[in-house]
């Protein structure tokens, strides 16, 4: 079974989070079938350890983490993957794959252009 963690800085204000849950809302929606989660750095909840904890106990084998980051900065680039390899030692017999920040993904970086644009050409 493999399942999807969306991950977040956090924020003390509960409306911050809103628009990761809405990702985790719109994948259910695509495909009612997967498994998603949200975990935040700091501050909101829950946590990456948690999240973890509660797909392993679901009996979940492989996890996909991806940074809900549009920078890569610090907390993508060393504080995540320290996280991620404490969750392999902790978790030897699951998988885990870390993907790129979202922000590095062309994709993203052709939509916001796309938003952006109308702004730029008043």
């Amino acid at each position: 079974m493999k399942a999807t963690i969306l991950f977040g800085h956090g924020s003390r204000d509960p409306v911050w989070r809103v628009p990761i849950d809405t990702v985790a809302q719109r994948m259910l929606a695509i495909d009612s079938q997967c498994c998603v989660r949200c975990a935040f750095l700091e501050i909101t909840a829950p946590d990456l350890a948690s999240t973890t904890a509660e797909l392993v106990s679901l009996g979940i084998q492989s996890i996909t983490i991806v940074p809900m980051f549009l920078g890569v900065g610090r907390h993508a680039r060393e504080d995540l993957p320290v996280l991620v390899e404490q969750l392999q030692r902790n978790y030897p017999l699951v998988s885990f794959l870390l993907q790129p920040s979202v922000g590095e993904d062309p994709r993203v970086v052709e939509l916001l252009a796309q938003i952006a644009l109308p702004a730029a050409t008043i």
